[in-house]
């Protein structure tokens, strides 16, 4: 079986470039989602090039007068969470990812969905994150959120790796 880091480095390697198009589809499907639609309190991401960009719908939800969370990276371990209102809450941050600098937030359990992106997901939830770990501590602080993998379809695979310490996702959209 491939080890997290053998498929991380295989998945780096392809450098697939992926369409618009392709994008447009995957956050289609999750505007569709039923769980999605009826947050109010919602858990995203500020994408890396070889994610899904959420920029658009971040926007949307924002004129929608949903609750956008955003993390922000505060240690080599750790990551918070900041109200998103508008691209201008955005700066550089850790690992050249695009990070809020809204008002913190801490009523995690008020999030009724988080949206999680992945280097690579499985069919039966399991996500391959970038290998830090960010991602699967902070999930363990909002078990009660809906937890929904996305990612493109070329990332959808038959199986990652797991360990003890990966959260599930309830289910994943490509």
């Amino acid at each position: 079986m491939t080890t997290k880091k053998e498929l991380r480095r295989m998945l780096r390697q392809r450098k697939q470039q992926h369409s618009a198009a392709e994008a447009s589809t995957v956050i289609s499907r999750l505007k569709e989602n039923p769980h999605f639609q009826q947050a109010h309190f919602l858990l995203l991401y500020s994408a890396l090039p070889d994610e899904v960009s959420t920029q658009t719908l971040l926007d949307e939800l924002v004129a929608e007068g949903k609750t956008v969370l955003l993390p922000r990276v505060t240690s080599d371990t750790e990551m918070e969470l900041r109200r998103y209102t508008g691209t201008n809450d955005l700066q550089t941050g850790a690992f050249g990812i695009l990070e809020p600098t809204g008002e913190r937030f801490t009523d995690y359990e008020t999030i009724e969905v988080a949206v999680v992106p992945g280097m690579a997901f499985d069919i039966q939830g399991h996500r391959l994150g970038r290998g830090k770990g960010y991602y699967d501590r902070f999930l363990t602080k909002i078990p009660h959120a809906y937890k929904i993998g996305i990612c493109y379809p070329s990332r959808l695979l038959d199986l990652v790796p797991t360990d003890d310490n990966d959260i599930l996702m309830n289910e994943v959209i490509s």
